[in-house]
C-alpha cells in the first residue's frame, strides 16, 4: 500500500475518510482486479454516497444509480455490478471503495 492506513483483519479500511485513488488501486490489486472506467464509476458513486450520508451504500443504491446513469434496466445494472466485482459487492466493491466491512446487508 502506498501509504499506511489502518485496516481491519479482513482488509477493510478502519477510517473510510482515508480512502484515495491510489489506495483503491492497491486494494483492487489485492482482489485481482484491474480497475476500468466502469469500476471507477461505481467506486466514486460509493465514496460520494458515503460522504453525503456517512454510511456505505447498499448494493441496491449502486444498482439504481447505474441503471439511471447508463439508461439500462436494474437487472442489467445488477449483472454489471457482479461482472465488475465477481467475488461480491461486499467483499470487493465495498473494500476497494474504502468502506468499513458492512455488518449484515443484502448483497443483491
Amino acid at each position: 500500500m502506498t501509504r499506511q492506513v489502518l485496516r481491519d483483519t479482513e482488509g477493510y479500511l478502519i477510517n473510510p475518510d482515508e480512502w484515495t485513488d491510489s489506495i483503491a488501486i492497491e486494494l483492487a490489486k489485492e482482489e485481482g482486479i484491474q480497475l476500468s472506467d466502469h469500476h471507477w464509476q461505481v467506486l466514486r458513486f460509493m465514496n460520494k454516497y458515503y460522504g453525503d450520508n456517512n454510511v456505505a451504500p447498499d448494493v441496491r443504491h449502486v444498482i439504481r444509480y447505474l441503471a439511471a446513469v447508463n439508461n439500462t434496466e436494474k437487472k442489467a445494472a445488477k449483472k454489471h455490478v457482479f461482472e465488475l466485482f465477481p467475488y461480491g459487492y461486499v467483499q470487493q466493491a465495498c473494500k476497494i471503495s474504502g468502506m468499513k466491512r458492512p455488518r449484515a446487508w443484502s448483497t443483491g
